[in-house]
């Protein structure tokens, strides 16, 4: 597909972050992070999405089987990261900033992939060789151990850091900041050491700093270039960002979902069932909501959209849109409505992706296989935008709430 001119540049949106970004207090640390919308090729966004499905498909089944080693690694062509939540972290003392992804399909941290590795007194070497392979990238290099700051005073001393030698597909950014559960962790070093490597989350819980092992992410919306719009709350909720209550509901059981922040929903399209309740994963890394193909049949041919070559997205009409139903998703015996609105990508941004001011893209789109898989859906951070998530290792549990965004008509 030709390269639209304007496009060979990055388009960045970089949400601004106050000079000292974490507040501790009540056993919390709040850490707020920043969206990019890195789009260098029409048609990147559902690609690299799809890519992304296929490999945390592939690692999950390899995972269950035990031949992780052998079968994890897919070959899929590799670009740039399209729209990625990043946090500034630092490594090292004194402290060198680096831009990480948010990613709870993952749980490697590592650095390297933009800014250089800088060592200091705290830098220790091990003698361990560390690679993760991605939907969208890969990297390889060396573990460190080292001193990480998530801002002005907090430090979580001798923690697992990669050091990346090589890299592909994270323009933009300097590395990842990993958040899924420990046990992604497992076979990514070499030698294997046949033990999982602890988390950012898991040192700030032994070490004290936090009291309960869990995460809170807030997404907000956004349709303007520059603007503050997440947030990470280690160790609890931050009750300032949703509204009414929490319903938490437990990891699924089913392969290969369960390897990650997987759970198990149902999703209606208006009052008509498009996907019965079933195992999926919610995951900051995916920009889209994806849902199994027989779904998105169902969904596509109930609003009426077609598949637009350009953006890669469903498009409709004004005129179409403003017949289009809420989305209800069931999870753990709760209801969460994604309105029309919701299942927009931002109108504003059309042209970031190769749209047209005068349609309406969907953020809906196809998980690539049929549902029965064991990975029918992943909620991505279209659907995070509207609804506040609570990862909950201690209780192998994920919650949700509402927010004051999740019906917001601004998109």
């Amino acid at each position: 597909m030709p390269l639209a001119s304007t496009l060979f540049s990055t388009l960045v949106i970089a949400l601004a972050v106050s000079a000292n970004p974490v507040i501790v207090h009540d056993n919390l640390v709040r850490l707020p992070f920043a969206k990019q919308v890195n789009v260098t090729s029409f048609g990147q966004i559902l690609r690299n999405d799809q890519a992304r499905a296929a490999a945390l498909r592939a690692h999950g089944h390899a995972r269950a089987a035990g031949n992780l080693q052998k079968d994890a690694v897919i070959s899929i062509p590799v670009e740039n990261q399209a729209v990625t939540y990043v946090a500034s972290v630092g490594v090292g003392s004194p402290a060198t900033t680096y831009s990480l992804l948010i990613d709870t399909g993952s749980s490697n941290t590592w650095v390297g992939a933009g800014k250089a590795y800088v060592k200091t007194s705290t830098s220790v070497q091990t003698s361990n060789r560390v690679s993760v392979t991605y939907g969208s990238g890969d990297f390889s290099g060396t573990e460190f151990t080292d001193t990480v700051s998530l801002g002005s005073g907090l430090t979580i001393p001798k923690q697992s850091i990669g050091v990346a030698s090589q890299s592909q597909g994270f323009s933009g950014v300097d590395g990842i900041l990993g958040i899924g559960p420990v046990d992604l962790t497992l076979d990514t070093l070499s030698p294997a050491t046949g033990s999982s490597i602890p988390t950012v989350t898991d040192n700030l819980f032994s070490q004290g700093v936090i009291s309960a092992n869990e995460i809170g992410v807030s997404f907000e919306p956004t349709t303007e270039e520059v603007d503050t719009n997440g947030e990470l709350t280690f160790g609890g909720t931050d009750s300032s960002k949703f509204t009414g209550s929490i319903t938490f509901t437990p990891l699924t059981t089913t392969s290969p979902a369960s390897e990650f922040w997987g759970i198990n929903q149902s999703i209606k399209y208006g009052t008509t069932t498009i996907l019965s309740e079933t195992a999926g994963i919610v995951d900051t890394g995916t920009t889209l909501l994806l849902i199994a193909s027989n779904a998105f049949s169902a969904y596509q041919k109930a609003t009426g959209a077609v598949a637009d070559e350009n953006t890669g997205l469903l498009r409709l009409t004004t005129a179409q849109f403003a017949k289009v139903e809420s989305l209800t998703f069931t999870i753990g015996g709760t209801s969460f409505v994604l309105t029309a609105n919701g299942q927009a990508w931002p109108r504003s941004l059309n042209s970031a992706i190769g749209g047209t001011s005068g349609n309406v893209y969907l953020i809906v789109n196809n998980v690539g296989t049929p549902s029965g898989e064991g990975l029918d859906f992943i909620n991505g951070f279209a659907f995070l935008e509207r609804f506040y998530a609570v990862f909950d290792t201690a209780n192998k549990r994920v919650g949700f709430a509402t927010t004051s965004f999740t019906d917001a008509t601004t998109n």
